[in-house]
């Protein structure tokens, strides 16, 4: 976008420099100061929020896991972005998306937009990420969510071949994404797919800039991004650090920066924010709750509400012993969802009966039936007969709220099923994931799926189709694969809601993940913080915050 100069600089081109003679003598002007106005003081505060070590470092598309998208959305800005308060998607640098047929889409961007390193962002900005994100021999984990692209399939198999090696060379390079020039592209899907603008806001669709090409081991250290904020600093254990990148073509935040600091536990976090040494806590601890501590120590910096998100117990199923689905359905009827969130929640949550949360697009509900329902006698009947021995375990991170009701349900599991059950502690979400990642956990685990995109189809394809980026138990059916297939290729999102619920219930009774309760937080601010808005996501709005 052409931008106009700004006017006093205009003004001084013009007249700063007016020339007069006196007595044959060229007389200098003294030029007037220029008057300055500096931002007000809170423009240049750096809050201090609240986050989890990221497991993998700062590469839009190695990146599925919360600790890490939290910060990637303030380094990077995508095509697409999303309401804070309702989740709506809407353009953010694509100027337009077009589409006759759900299957072919040109993407145009707006002009103006920049990487933090100065450099323009253009269309072959995503196409290059993109692809790079898709290539099988780079192991981004969220490749999966890419393979709607015409030719995913042939550039996420492609093998490393070195070059004296005999054979085609690998196709690196998606058919479906082709150039139009710096600001268009096109892509072709391999069939229809409406859901397809939805998804172009996730960190996985976000750009990257040529320099990370050219040393991706100076980028991990130093992400370089097209967002509003730009990277500082990262102290491994402790805190990552960024602050307002001020060329920014988007909406401008009003802050100065923000430090992610990394917490052991949401206890000690919930004490320093309310003693102001935390500017924001985006999910309190259960203790804040118990006889509504919160409201006579925060009084109104907080605010409690649903977001898109389920939070459940995984299980894996390459694991022999949890291979039965007989076992996994018995372990689900032994939890009490309604027990578990009065005592730990004191009845801040929702009991989850299905594995989308009610208010995603397209959600049905009561998808579960009887296996979401606490059955303590039918759990043990069944469990008994599947010759399970031994003890349950069950394992979670401790670095966030979840120890607490995690031990609520070992608890309901060794009363139902008269079996021992212990929990398992990992220090942090990072160390956990990637023991899940890796496929080494050998025990039920703690899991939570937080949409990217709002879609019933985010909630399926990625955690219960085969190789799905987060199907972190490797669950696979057939059925619901050419389910989620015939949903995916739907005429519009709205015809094929049908198809992904009735493939949620075919995944409800292999029952590979239990869904325990529906999302919800309570979040709590700092008393220098204002127009706090949480977002659907979780997420505090980066936009809308002000600092006095």
């Amino acid at each position: 976008m052409e931008r106009r100069k700004n006017a006093t600089q205009d003004n001084r081109g013009l007249f700063g420099a007016r020339r007069a003679h006196a007595h044959g003598r060229r007389v200098r002007r003294c030029a007037r100061p220029r008057p300055r106005h500096p931002r007000p003081p809170g423009e240049n505060a750096v809050i201090s929020y609240n986050a989890t070590e990221p497991e993998s470092p700062l590469v839009p598309g190695d990146t599925v896991e919360v600790g890490g998208i939290k910060v990637l959305g303030a380094l990077f800005k995508g095509l697409v972005e999303y309401d804070p308060k309702t989740a709506a998607p809407r353009n953010a640098i694509a100027e337009s998306i077009k589409t006759t047929d759900s299957k072919v889409y040109t993407i145009t961007l707006k002009p103006g937009w920049t990487f933090q390193d100065g450099t323009p962002v253009t269309a072959k900005s995503f196409v290059d990420a993109w692809n790079f994100t898709a290539y099988g021999p780079n192991h981004q984990k969220g490749a999966s969510l890419l393979s709607h692209i015409q030719g995913f399939d042939q550039v996420n198999s492609s093998a490393d071949v070195s070059p004296a090696a005999a054979g085609p060379a690998p196709v690196k390079e998606m058919s479906g994404l082709h150039v139009v020039d710096d600001r268009t592209f096109v892509v072709t899907l391999s069939a229809p797919f409406a859901v397809f603008p939805s998804q172009l806001g996730s960190v996985q669709f976000f750009p990257l800039p040529a320099s990370f090409y050219r040393d991706p081991v100076a980028f991990k250290a130093h992400p370089i991004g097209d967002g509003p904020f730009e990277f500082v600093s990262h102290k491994p254990g402790s805190n990552i650090v960024v602050r307002r990148y001020d060329k920014y073509a988007g909406q401008k935040p009003h802050i100065g920066g923000i430090e992610y600091r990394f917490y052991r536990n949401l206890d000690d976090a919930y004490v320093d924010v309310v003693a102001n040494k935390l500017d924001y806590l985006d999910f309190a601890p259960w203790t804040a709750l118990v006889n509504d501590r919160y409201k006579s120590e925060v009084g109104d910096r907080s605010v409690s509400q649903p977001y898109i998100g389920v939070q459940g117990i995984s299980f894996p199923i390459y694991d022999q012993r949890y291979a039965d689905p007989r076992v996994r359905q018995a372990i689900s009827m032994a939890i009490d969802r309604v027990g578990l969130i009065q005592k730990v929640f004191l009845g801040h949550r929702v009991p989850a009966d299905g594995i989308v949360p009610p208010d995603m697009p397209g959600a049905a509900s009561h998808q579960c039936g009887d296996l979401c329902t606490y059955q303590p006698q039918r759990a043990k009947e069944l469990f008994d007969s599947t010759g399970f021995t031994g003890a349950v375990e069950l394992a979670s991170n401790v670095d966030s709220a979840n120890e607490a009701w995690m031990r609520v349900a070992c608890d309901y599991i060794a009363q139902s099923l008269a079996r021992p059950c212990n929990f398992v502690s990992v220090p942090s979400l990072g160390e956990f994931r990637r023991q899940i990642d890796s496929h080494t956990m050998t025990m039920p685990f703690r899991s939570a799926l937080v949409a990217e995109y709002p879609s019933i189809e985010n909630f399926l394809n990625q955690a219960y189709r085969t190789g799905g980026s987060v199907n972190a138990g490797l669950y696979s059916n057939p059925a619901v694969d050419a389910l989620l297939t015939r949903a995916d290729a739907a005429p519009t999102e709205q015809d094929g809601w049908k198809l992904y619920q009735e493939a949620e219930r075919i995944v409800l009774q292999d029952m590979p993940s239990t869904p325990i309760w529906f999302q919800s937080a309570l979040s709590i601010w700092s008393s220098r913080m204002h127009n706090v808005q949480p977002t659907q996501f979780r997420e505090l709005d980066l936009y809308s915050v002000t600092v006095s």
